[in-house]
């Protein structure tokens, strides 16, 4: 194992004790860590503007006009997608509208009930 290195102040003049590592040089204490931890990662939950929760496969509707970047092409207020899927990112939704494979935010959709 390499030796360790303060994560206050990144110096590797650490003391090993017993229970925990000290850094010489700030002071800074933090505890020893036997075993990697293993963090599952937290399921991501994306909610569309009126707080419904969005999966995939779900179909979407925009709640407002929004101006397509790049294009001259603008999505109208209520145009419905094809079955969406989520994606990591600022941008949650990849989604068709109008023929177009977009990436939406969800703040500008509205979950359409079947």
């Amino acid at each position: 194992m390499p030796d360790p290195t303060c994560p206050f102040c990144t110096m590797d003049e650490v003391l090993t004790l017993p229970d925990h590592y000290e850094c010489v040089t700030c002071g800074h204490e933090w505890p020893l860590e036997t075993e990697p931890r293993d963090e599952a990662p937290e399921e991501r939950i994306v909610k569309d503007a009126h707080g419904n929760i969005l999966e995939n496969g779900d179909i979407v509707a925009m709640v407002k006009d929004l101006k397509l970047k790049g294009t001259s092409e603008t999505l109208k207020n209520g145009t419905k997608s094809k079955p969406i899927r989520l994606v990591e990112g600022d941008h949650e939704i990849d989604c068709r509208m109008n023929g177009l494979s977009i990436a939406l935010k969800a703040c500008y959709v509205k979950k359409v009930t079947k």
